[in-house]
């Protein structure tokens, strides 16, 4: 029997639509050519830890019906990601807080730090930033954006801030009380039992393939579903006919250390530009661990191109111009959906994939 749809990804988008399918009735064949599903939200347990295999991965939301859905289906924790920054010798709080401007300056109220900031950005003048490094400047001043931006930044992205576009970094978020919590959202937690339970259980009702590429299994299945839902690349699909949308990688190497606490937080960033690294995570922080060893990863950005992982979209305007020619392309295909962060070209936080998910799967069951 002929699927309704095919979707293929079996990360957070993929299995939330396919839910919400299934429980209207409809019949799902869910494929991945990965070997395990949940996208880069997949978690491995090594050494009794939950692992984020692709990166940190913390949900929060402000998304009350986001916040209800996957609590439906897992129990979330009471994680808060307080990340830490090291510049050289020098260890700061982030987000940029009173805690991270006292270190900077000796200062103990937010009217100190507001007049050290303004004071900093007047010494520039700058009124329309061409590039990032004017934007920051114009933003924080300069102790701020040369030790917790510039290096971390030119690591991201592989270029000098200079030769960055100024919208990067549209604003930077400073906050005048003594809270290092990351995130301003009232929910926020990783799943207990970890994101791949999360998503097993969105995909009860749909039959899954793994280890399955798109362009084979379409070749020798050509007609297995009414419609596809695709959370690959856009160009991808379209074969790069326009050529390849840019992206930044990430590299990842994972070691375990015989010590229950190798760093004290689960996030450490590392901003100077020399460091080849921009953090270390420590996984058992995140399910505030007791184990006897701990598991560590270190994130080193790098280029991407096709048929490498792609991880950040560079939303440039030479990018966004391409984009259009995909997604005008798209449209010559109603029989597939385009989701997801690689078929948005965009990146989304987890709550907004599944936000995203749920309303397209609305509109289709309309």
């Amino acid at each position: 029997m002929k699927y309704d749809y095919l979707i293929v990804g079996a990360g957070l988008y993929g299995a939330a639509f396919a839910q919400q399918m299934t429980a209207a009735g409809k019949r799902c064949l869910v494929i991945d050519r990965r070997p395990h599903i949940a996208g880069n939200a997949h978690c491995e347990v090594v050494e009794g830890i939950q692992v984020h295999r692709y990166g940190a991965h913390i949900f929060h939301t402000s998304d009350e019906g986001v916040w209800e859905y996957v609590n439906r289906f897992v129990r979330f924790n009471h994680f808060v990601n307080s990340p830490v920054a090291i510049y050289r010798d020098e260890l700061y709080n982030l987000p940029f807080n009173m805690n991270t401007f006292s270190k900077l300056w000796n200062i103990q109220t937010p009217a100190q730090a507001q007049a050290e900031i303004q004071r900093q950005a007047a010494r520039h003048a700058i009124d329309e930033p061409q590039n990032l490094e004017e934007q920051a400047l114009k933003l924080v001043g300069d102790d701020i954006y040369q030790k917790l931006i510039k290096g971390y930044t030119e690591k991201q992205w592989g270029r000098d801030c200079k030769e960055l576009p100024p919208f990067i970094l549209k604003r930077v978020p400073l906050r005048f009380t003594f809270d290092n919590n990351y995130f301003t959202d009232p929910h926020q937690g990783i799943p207990l039992e970890g994101y791949d339970a999360l998503v097993e259980r969105l995909l009860t009702g749909s039959d899954v393939l793994l280890s399955t590429p798109y362009e084979e299994f379409i070749a020798a299945h050509p007609d297995a579903a009414w419609k596809t839902v695709y959370t690959g690349t856009i160009d991808g699909f379209f074969h790069y006919c326009y050529g390849p949308l840019e992206y930044r990688s990430l590299r990842f190497e994972t070691q375990v250390r015989d010590c229950p606490n190798y760093q004290g937080s689960a996030v450490v960033n590392y901003t100077a530009r020399e460091v080849p690294y921009t953090r270390v995570i420590e996984h058992k922080h995140f399910q505030f661990g007791a184990q006897e060893k701990t598991v560590l990863t270190w994130e080193y950005p790098s280029p991407w191109q096709p048929g490498e992982e792609p991880y950040y979209p560079v939303n440039d305007e030479k990018n966004q111009a391409l984009l259009a020619r995909y997604q005008e392309l798209a449209r010559s295909r109603p029989e597939v959906l385009f989701g997801g962060r690689l078929g948005s070209y965009r990146y989304y936080n987890m709550d907004q994939v599944l936000r995203a998910a749920l309303d397209a799967a609305a509109q289709e069951l309309a």
